[in-house]
């Protein structure tokens, strides 16, 4: 009996010690997963603090900027990770459908808003109008040297020209939104100094020795004609002038 008795334990035990090193590999390889799955969850809030810090240095009212490739884009914060801002867009112009409107604007449809001049003042995500650059506070303040509004007061403003808006590269385009709501008149650093690149360009008077260049081949291409000389001629003429 005590024979049979012993043997049994000792079956159990193998088993037991069986079962415990049969599940090892299965166990390292939770642990290995869960080590994995801490690390992305210790990212994801440390993403989530980094977030929060930034909101809660932003006040509502504020004018932010994030740099792009060739352009600089602005919108105002509104509190609650949200920012209007003012976008080129040719998908309002084609559909009412609310749910693709509210898509992130790709460059497709910002590019061909542009050509077709529509726009929207609409409010996303901080995340989404930073799209992974770093977000600049205010720095239009010491460069326009104006004194902005209330904070409340440019917020307001912001919010009530949210919707579809003309949009004009030169005269109506994002710094103007923001700048019209924070300090009251629409201006554009951007365009002024575009501007004056322009007028450098055409005060050079190889510009005119390009131009007449340009259009003798033009004109050899597609022959002699009044159609041709006449384009030509009034363009010369008027960079002659304006130089």
């Amino acid at each position: 009996m005590l024979d049979s008795l012993a043997l049994l334990l000792e079956k159990a035990f193998l088993l037991a010690h069986f079962d415990i090193f049969s599940a090892l590999p299965c166990g390292e390889e939770k642990e290995g997963k869960s080590e994995n799955e801490a690390e992305a969850e210790v990212e994801v809030a440390r993403q989530t603090e980094k977030r929060f810090r930034q909101q809660r240095r932003l006040q509502r009212g504020d004018l932010l900027e994030v740099p792009r490739t060739l352009f600089i884009h602005f919108g105002i914060y509104l509190g609650d990770g949200k920012v209007a801002h003012l976008i080129p867009d040719i998908l309002p112009a084609l559909t009412s459908d609310q749910r693709r409107i509210r898509r992130a604007v790709s460059n497709k449809r910002l590019l061909l808003g542009v050509i077709y001049k529509c726009a929207t003042i609409r409010v996303d995500s901080l995340e989404d109008f930073a799209y992974g650059s770093p977000v600049l506070l205010n720095t239009m303040d010491c460069a326009l040297r104006r004194r902005p509004l209330t904070s409340e007061e440019v917020a307001l403003r912001a919010e009530k020209l949210i919707g579809r808006i003309p949009y004009s590269l030169l005269w109506n385009n994002c710094e103007h939104f923001v700048t019209y709501c924070r300090y009251g008149t629409g201006v554009s650093l951007q365009t002024d100094r575009f501007c004056e690149c322009l007028k450098t360009i055409i005060r050079d008077q190889r510009t005119v020795l390009v131009a007449t260049v340009l259009g003798v081949c033009f004109m050899l291409f597609l022959g002699l004609s009044l159609s041709t000389a006449l384009p030509t001629l009034f363009i010369l003429f008027i960079l002659w002038m304006a130089g």
